[in-house]
């Protein structure tokens, strides 16, 4: 058994939402260098440049710009992508918004929609366009970023709104994955802990959140963004064959204690 090609994605077509910065860009190089051909879903181009730029080291990268939460824009790149005869294989549901240490009584409407839009609505709106695709062709792999959030409540910040919409994502991981094994297509999430990416560190509260965060971390420390990326290319690839339904805890064991 040549166990390192378990990993390999060579004739593959992955798609990452989000995948212009921070986790979601190194996805996007772990699923390239795994051989996959990569398209980006990003709202602005310009946010994508740090992907594209991923060619120039031989990578097969494409961006396609769209809002997840646009329900019909997913459906669209969806369908494209297999009229083109690439249809997706392999599908990273990335992209997702974070919340700054709002009380739930502070809450907006707005605030609450737009959290569940893009978190929830937005993973599955990408699952079941991308998803129909891969149940046609009876094979596929959809990992789901969600988060140890969806696994505890946080402290000391405030942030019932995003806990709920990770919570959110991990139970339609295992929702999906048990609708949709029978049609060969596999649906796992990974949990992170916090990450040290610009969204969590340019944050002013943050930095006295902090020490905090570490001293409930048994290892004593953030992750980084490709220590997330690496479980992700786990579960797109063979390596993970047996695995669905699965909620993979990426965080330094913060959720052990």
């Amino acid at each position: 058994m040549d166990y390192l090609k378990l990993f390999r994605l060579d004739g593959e077509t992955a798609v990452v939402t989000g995948g212009g910065r921070s986790i979601g860009l190194c996805c996007v190089e772990a699923l390239a260098q795994a051989g996959a051909a990569v398209v980006v879903i990003e709202r602005v181009e310009a946010d994508a440049a740090s992907a594209i730029a991923l060619r120039d080291k031989g990578h097969r990268i494409d961006v396609v710009l769209g809002d997840v939460a646009d329900s019909a824009r997913m459906t669209a790149i969806a369908d494209d992508l297999a009229a083109q005869g690439r249809a997706a294989t392999i599908l990273v549901n990335n992209a997702g918004i974070g919340q700054n240490g709002i009380d739930a009584q502070d809450v907006t409407d707005a605030d609450w929609l737009r959290m569940i839009d893009v978190n929830l609505n937005g993973t599955f709106w990408c699952a079941r366009a991308f998803g129909r695709h891969m149940l046609a062709a009876k094979r596929g792999a959809i990992v789901n970023l969600g988060s140890m959030s969806g696994n505890i409540a946080n402290r000391p910040q405030p942030q019932t709104a995003y806990n709920v919409s990770k919570a959110a994502v991990h139970h339609l991981t295992r929702s999906l994955a048990g609708e949709w094994a029978a049609g060969g297509v596999r649906v796992n999430a990974v949990a992170p802990t916090y990450i040290e990416t610009p969204m969590v560190t340019k944050i002013e509260a943050n930095r006295d959140r902090i020490p905090i965060w570490l001293n409930d971390t048994p290892m004593g420390r953030m992750g980084q963004p490709e220590e997330v990326a690496s479980a992700v290319l786990f579960l797109a690839s063979p390596a993970s064959s047996l695995m669905t339904g699965a909620i993979v805890n990426v965080d330094a064991g913060f959720t052990v204690w």
